[in-house]
């Protein structure tokens, strides 16, 4: 395209933006946006507590997904990965065109490690397809564009994963691999505008590189609920390098909490473990500690 027909086209894509009332403006017509995640709901130490922090300067969020939705229809989305953002680009600030209308937004953090996959499907849909939930913010909103004004959009966070911490009392033997959590309740997807679980039914979490034989073990789990709380049968097991299984403990009704820590701690290793009685502690200050 020469140089005269571009500079035509930008004229006549100004004019069109001119005024609110100008006839010329059209739902084709497209307009600047600007979306900056300006904080994450962000807990800390055991979740006790709440602060704002940028998405750039939490090691939790690895990576950024950004949708927009209308009647449905997906009509953007783009995903940000902070380890590889071009030059002179920010973690958790996307520009885009969108048409004049009105849209959901949807903004998921999260965690991201290699072969990880996840998808957001809709404003009420998004799947972790492989084994580990990671730790997980959303935020769902309403966007309506009226005019060719540019747009600028703040998004804040929150965390809708509920956590559980696996300690062991006892150190690791050098046959075991792996160690895997299974819930009974909750699930890996979730609906991004209510944070909840899609499904009910429960999945299994298997850990690697939890620690080094003669050592203490934690093996961390994000898992999304049904409801804000809920209460579930959680069975660790401890697995050699084929798969087998070495100790199984199952704790029944553990309580869980979305935006909470459950501590599941323990002996897994010792000749004595499969016989130590559990022990609940329900307090939900500063976090909730399960003895096993």
């Amino acid at each position: 395209m020469s140089k005269k027909i571009f500079l035509a086209c930008v004229a006549v894509l100004f004019a069109a933006c001119s005024t609110d009332n100008d006839n010329s403006i059209s739902e084709d017509t497209l307009v600047p946006v600007t979306v900056r995640v300006s904080g994450f709901s962000v807990s800390q130490e055991e979740f006790p507590a709440t602060r704002a922090t940028t998405p750039a300067s939490y090691s939790g969020i690895d990576a950024i997904t950004l949708a927009f939705y209308k009647d449905g229809t997906e009509q953007y989305t783009i995903t940000q990965m902070k380890g590889s953002m071009p030059a002179g680009k920010t973690f958790g600030e996307l520009e885009l065109s969108l048409p004049i209308g009105s849209y959901t937004m949807v903004v998921i953090g999260r965690g991201h490690f290699s072969g990880d996959v996840f998808s957001l499907d809709s404003p009420t849909s998004a799947v972790y397809t492989c084994d580990h939930v990671r730790e997980t913010f959303t935020c769902t909103q309403a966007v309506d564009i009226t005019n060719c004004d540019a747009v600028e959009l703040s998004a804040t966070l929150d965390r809708v994963v509920a956590q559980v911490v696996v300690n062991s009392t006892d150190n690791k033997t050098s046959d075991v691999k792996h160690i895997r959590t299974t819930f009974s309740a909750g699930g890996k997807n979730f609906n991004p505008t209510t944070g909840f679980a899609i499904d009910n039914a429960g999945f299994s979490n298997t850990v690697v590189g939890m620690g080094e034989a003669g050592e203490k073990t934690t093996a961390i789990n994000f898992l999304f609920l049904a409801t804000d709380e809920q209460t579930v049968d959680v069975t660790v097991e401890t697995l050699d390098a084929d798969g087998a299984v070495l100790f199984s403990k199952t704790v029944t009704n553990v309580p869980l909490r979305r935006n909470r820590v459950t501590t599941l701690t323990g002996a897994m290793y010792s000749p004595a473990a499969a016989t130590t009685a559990f022990t609940l502690n329900t307090d939900w200050l500063p976090g909730n500690s399960v003895n096993f």
